[in-house]
């Protein structure tokens, strides 16, 4: 599940950086890629609740599975999680949280409702939240920041409540994340799984998982084929 504004393509190629044995399915939300004529998210639960059921409907009960997020694609990793196992439903046999935390992230300014598109704009360039080169193509921003402004709007509407899930957990971040805001902010994780694995930390900012994709499919990849050897 890939960070704001993006898509599936936000993963591209990741399939090859798995064992063979794993299969990769990207998530991409409506109102961008390959989904721009539908209608941007607007509704924290309603996205929720369209999400659970995509979910279910591609369960395969022959098959584990897995979540792994970025960003907002953790946020939403989690919540379906903590749904899932409260309805019942077949939980994730493993779930990988990347770029986001329940505590000590960014949180919105006061006022962020009536921000412009070019006041939004400048508030995510202050927060280098973007790759720079992003900022000089008018034609990408066009594209770009109407998902991004959704999504975190969306976002904003998160109430955290404390929810553990039973399935693992590993989280991932990058060492000079301008979002973590606080610097033991990914520690929340250690709380919030009854089988927390640890915390892996690699050079780079927010996007620091385009660097070092290899390094993370391969830890999540080889503890998600462990733990369903185990089963």
């Amino acid at each position: 599940m890939p960070h704001a504004g993006s898509g599936a393509a936000a993963y591209r190629g990741w399939s090859r950086l798995l064992p063979a044995e794993i299969g990769a399915q990207a998530l991409t939300l409506p109102g961008r890629q390959s989904r721009r004529a539908e209608p941007l998210p607007a509704d924290w639960e309603t996205l929720l609740d369209d999400l659970h059921g995509a979910v279910l409907a591609a369960l395969d009960d022959e098959r584990p599975y897995a979540f792994f997020g970025h960003c907002i694609g953790a946020m939403l990793a989690y919540r379906l999680t903590v749904r899932l196992e409260a309805d019942g439903d077949p939980p994730p046999s493993l779930l990988g949280m990347s770029g986001w935390s329940p505590r000590g992230f960014f949180r919105a300014p006061p006022g962020h409702e009536k921000l412009s598109t070019n006041e939004f704009g400048g508030l995510f360039q202050d927060l280098g939240a973007f790759p720079e080169e992003l900022w000089s193509d008018p034609d990408m921003l066009d594209l770009v920041l109407p998902p991004v402004i959704a999504d975190f709007r969306i976002a904003v509407q998160y109430e955290d409540d404390g929810a553990v899930v039973d399935c693992p957990l590993v989280s991932y971040a990058g060492r000079s994340d301008p979002l973590l805001v606080e610097p033991d902010a990914m520690t929340a994780w250690t709380e919030r799984s009854r089988r927390y694995l640890g915390h892996q930390e690699y050079p780079g900012g927010h996007f620091y998982v385009g660097e070092h994709a290899t390094a993370v499919m391969s830890d999540f990849g080889r503890r998600l084929l462990r733990i369903t050897d185990d089963r």
